[in-house]
Order: C-alpha cells, then structure tokens, then sequence
C-alpha cells in the first residue's frame, strides 16, 4: 500500500481534498505552507498519522484563500484565529490567521507528504510553532501532550534543535 493510499484510508478519501487545497492555493499563486502535525511529519524521523491539516498564507492573501477554497467546495467556518474548512472527508483543514505565522510562507520549502507534493514550514518555524502550541495556556491538556512528544521528535530527529529550545523545555525533555 503506497503512503498515499493508506493516508486516504485513515482519513476517509483525505487524500482528495488535501490534494485540492494545495491545487487551489498554488493555482492563485498564493504564498503558503503547512504547519502542525503536517510539518513535524515532514521533519521528524518518524511521521504519524493525522487527519488535520494547518496551514498559513501571506497575511494579503487571507480572503483570497477562503473565496478560492470556498469555489473548489470547501465550506468555511471562521473563528478568532483561524478559518476552518471541510472537505469531502475526514480531513479537518485550518488557515491560521495569527500575526505569528505571518512570516512562514516567506522560509517554507517543498515536501512530500504522504506521496503529496505540497509546502511545509522551515525546520525552525516548525519547533518555533510547537513550542507555542504547547505554551499556550488556553490548549486543552492532552493537545500540550502531543506539542510536547513533536518537540522531542523534532530535536531526536534534529539534534542541533536542542540549543533553540528554553531552559524549562530542556528540563523537560532531557536531552540524553
């Protein structure tokens, strides 16, 4: 079974709307790039499966990126800090809209993704993201959990991460 098709399989025919997202957004010629789970998969040694898909675009190119999406079947819930959309699967799709990410489409670089070409955030926006995740005192505790766990798979996978990391996180994660 490709990677491919075992992604569609978890994520009930995700493959298809990811697939579209990424058509859309390159089709508009729009700076973007995942973020999240999707980034860490990319950068660490070992991928999970997940069946969220974060992403940011170019502070301009917010609307345009909701109508695009809207017009290729997407529907768009919008929230304080993000724009939510669903597809035609499980695949839970989020436009980040927070100034923090502004910059990452500028840094991104191009990646397979479960035999999908798209574009992932740089080594260090990807840690720089999960340790906000994980900072954020608002997160219910089990997502802090995995943001802590995509931390230490980063810097297993990135040894030289571990000098970008606070001092509590090294508490934490311990180097070994």
């Amino acid at each position: 079974m490709t990677q491919k098709r075992f992604y569609d399989w978890q994520t009930a025919g995700g493959t298809d709307d990811v697939m579209r997202l990424v058509d859309c957004l390159e089709r508009a010629d729009i700076a973007w790039c995942a973020i999240g789970d999707v980034a860490v998969n990319h950068w660490a040694d070992e991928p999970m499966v997940t069946q969220n898909v974060d992403f940011v675009v170019a502070t301009e190119s917010v609307e345009l990126s909701k109508k695009r999406l809207e017009e290729t079947g997407f529907k768009a819930e919008r929230f304080r800090w993000s724009i939510n959309f669903r597809g035609h699967s499980r695949v839970s799709v989020q436009l980040s809209t927070e100034d923090f990410y502004k910059d990452y489409p500028s840094r991104s670089i191009p990646a397979d993704i479960h035999g999908i070409l798209m574009r992932v955030a740089s080594l260090e926006d990807t840690l720089r993201g999960k340790i906000k995740a994980w900072r954020d005192t608002d997160r219910r505790q089990s997502k802090k959990f995995k943001d802590l766990g995509d931390i230490a798979r980063l810097v297993e996978s990135h040894p030289q991460l571990w000098e970008l990391l606070d001092p509590d996180l090294k508490v934490i994660i311990q180097k070994q």
